[in-house]
């Protein structure tokens, strides 16, 4: 009965996890470049730069995601800004964690000692040949611990978009649940999200053995 039970129910919790999948996949492709630039945009010497984009990351890490995925999708229409649920839902998603991101690559950024870039140019290495060659391959393995937990956080944090109605993993099971009275779907929503999380780690890890030469 309960195998037959889990065949009915995992069409859906497939759908639902393609949607968690996608959240997660499009947020990190976004958000790592945009908060490279807040990075950058943080340690400007142009003051005024400096200053919005601190005030930025300091209103995204500030307030809860769920209150900022309230307020695009149930607030922003009052303003007259209307945004589809899977659109709203990325849109929030990428502003939150682009600030994560930017905190994590300007701490890495500014933990390179001065002496290197002085070395380089002894070395006669233009600025490209140093941030690609020295820079950013040290930054890297600085902040890939950071950047490991942040990714995990987000395939969690994706079943936030619940909320404003989209058809995750979790609302899947939360749906099954409640029509079905059983406890059944939940189990198979954890498992799913630690097949995902668990993959995650594998990927950090051996990201991390890659660039264990610049120890």
């Amino acid at each position: 009965m309960t195998l037959k039970y889990i065949e009915e129910i995992l069409p859906s919790l497939i759908n639902g996890t393609w949607m968690t999948i996608k959240i997660f996949f499009w947020t990190l492709c976004l958000a790592l470049p945009i908060g490279i630039i807040a990075s950058l945009g943080e340690m400007s010497h142009i003051k005024i730069v400096k200053w919005l984009v601190k005030f930025y990351v300091l209103i995204m890490r500030g307030t809860p995601l769920l209150l900022q995925l309230i307020f695009v999708f149930y607030g922003l229409p009052i303003l007259g800004v209307v945004f589809p649920r899977y659109q709203a839902a990325l849109f929030t998603f990428v502003l939150n964690y682009a600030a994560y991101f930017a905190e994590i690559f300007r701490g890495g950024m500014q933990s390179i000692d001065k002496g290197q870039f002085e070395a380089a140019q002894v070395l006669r290495l233009d600025r490209w040949q140093t941030m690609t060659k020295i820079v950013i391959p040290q930054v890297i393995k600085i902040v890939l611990p950071s950047i490991g937990n942040e990714v995990i956080n987000l395939v969690k944090d994706s079943s936030l978009v619940y909320v404003i109605g989209l058809g995750d993993l979790l609302r899947a099971g939360n749906v099954a649940m409640a029509r079905d009275v059983t406890l059944v779907p939940l189990v198979l929503v954890a498992i799913i999200y630690l097949i995902l999380i668990s993959a995650c780690s594998f990927a950090q890890k051996k990201l991390e053995e890659y660039f264990s030469y610049y120890e």
